[in-house]
């Protein structure tokens, strides 16, 4: 009974230990260059806390991130998935974080203020999700 018992407890243990993978963003920063008839938004993002997993084949490990963003206008009005992609990273050792890269362009139409950008991060493998937003400004 006393081996049973303690078997219990090591197993109990071992699990309870195993870390949870909390999906997390940091260094959000965005900026937009003026191009004459129109801008060019830039805004980027690291990601940590996403699944990985070994690919015993090719003997490297791999991750993989669907990103998309929403602009948030000075007047409210939201552009919805106005970028999209999905960010496959294969490393030979285990990938510490992802640097993520949004970039798109707004024409002369977009009246100068401060913008948001909604960034909408899931790992492809937990299906875990985060949102985070980062601010810009569309200025002379």
């Amino acid at each position: 009974m006393n081996k049973l018992f303690f078997l219990s407890f090591i197993l109990l243990v071992v699990a309870c230990s195993k870390d949870d993978i909390k999906l997390e963003t940091f260094s959000p920063e965005a900026f937009a260059y003026d191009l004459g008839d129109k801008w060019e938004v830039n805004a980027m993002v690291n990601v940590r806390g996403f699944e990985q997993r070994e690919n015993a084949e090719y003997k490297n490990i791999e991750a993989s991130i669907i990103l998309s963003a929403d602009l948030k206008a000075t007047d409210g009005a939201l552009v919805e998935r106005i970028f999209a992609d999905t960010i496959n990273v294969t490393h030979h050792e285990e990938i510490l974080d992802i640097p993520l890269e949004v970039q798109f362009e707004l024409d002369s139409t977009y009246s100068l203020g401060r913008y948001q950008i909604i960034i909408h991060i899931t790992d492809d493998f937990s299906k875990n999700n985060i949102t985070t937003t980062v601010e810009f400004e569309l200025a002379d």
